[in-house]
């Protein structure tokens, strides 16, 4: 791994290494020792990312709550109209409620706070209703499509803060396995839809026989980063190479070994696995979402 001229660059290079598994570029590391990019807590907080599933029993600082959403705020969004909305859960009966519609994960229980994500054209409509006019463009697959983006980049924005904090984070996809009833638990009106769950909490002190969480190596950027153009013609062998760096991680996390490419693409062979959110589009109507 390349050497490095200041203790953040050196950070830098080792969560690289933990991202990719693979060392970091000559040249960027050269622009790294000759201080020509900067480095800093922002960078490094989102380089080290990893899930958190298991949480201390302690309550989250006061505040952070709040300084977390302040972050999502600051979020773009698209033309500014703030299509999302947070329900944040502390009561323990209702994360309780959550974990089960989620597929019954338990850290969603555990953690102090369950942020609940929500796509909402409601308040556009409210807001039309007021003025006297009409929503008719809330109806068309586009402004879904819109407000899940600002919702996607309001999360991810608060997970960053709440990181940076010193707290650990999850996202929780398994939310949307019972939209219907999620929306009927928190009371969400038409024209809104939870997409995705966020814990939050102090991360729990784990024992060296516990296996402590640990950053996950992604895609190469010679998978995912295209110039100019796309281009998929050396994607086997890259996708290959992949599958070997994420199966070592596998083995050292004390996890069955098993091949991403054939793992990911078994997931999505067949609509049955997707379960109830195969009927994603005529639940999404159910629940006021036209998409026309």
């Amino acid at each position: 791994m390349p050497s490095s001229s200041s203790p953040s660059a050196a950070a830098l290079a080792d969560l690289w290494y933990q991202r990719y598994r693979t060392a970091l570029p000559a040249e960027l590391a050269t622009l790294l020792q000759e201080g020509a990019l900067p480095v800093n807590d922002v960078l490094l907080t989102a380089l080290r990312h990893h899930s958190v599933r298991h949480y201390a029993d302690i309550p989250l600082p006061a505040g952070a709550l709040e300084l977390g959403i302040a972050a999502a705020s600051s979020a773009p969004t698209s033309s500014n109209l703030q299509t999302w909305s947070v329900v944040a859960v502390e009561d323990p009966a209702r994360r309780q409620e959550l974990a089960e519609l989620s597929g019954h994960q338990p850290y969603v229980a555990q953690a102090p706070l369950f942020l609940t994500w929500i796509v909402d054209l409601s308040r556009l409509e409210r807001m039309a209703e007021r003025e006297g006019l009409g929503s008719a463009g809330l109806d068309h697959h586009e402004a879904f499509l819109m407000a899940s983006f600002d919702t996607a980049l309001a999360a991810q924005n608060s997970a960053l803060a709440f990181e940076s904090m010193g707290l650990g984070t999850v996202f929780i996809g398994g939310l949307r396995n019972e939209p219907e009833k999620v929306a009927e638990l928190l009371g969400l009106p038409p024209r809104c839809v939870a997409v995705c769950g966020l814990s939050v909490g102090v991360p729990a002190q784990m024992t060296a026989e516990e296996r402590r969480p640990a950053i996950k190596p992604r895609l190469g950027q010679e998978v995912i980063l295209h110039r100019e153009h796309y281009s998929a013609q050396e994607e086997p062998a890259h996708i290959a190479a992949y599958d070997s760096r994420a199966d070592a991680y596998q083995q050292e996390q004390g996890l069955p070994s098993r091949q991403w490419s054939s793992t990911a693409a078994g997931r999505m062979a067949e609509a049955s696995g997707l379960g109830e959110r195969a009927m994603m589009g005529a639940i999404l109507k159910r629940l006021g979402f036209p998409l026309k």
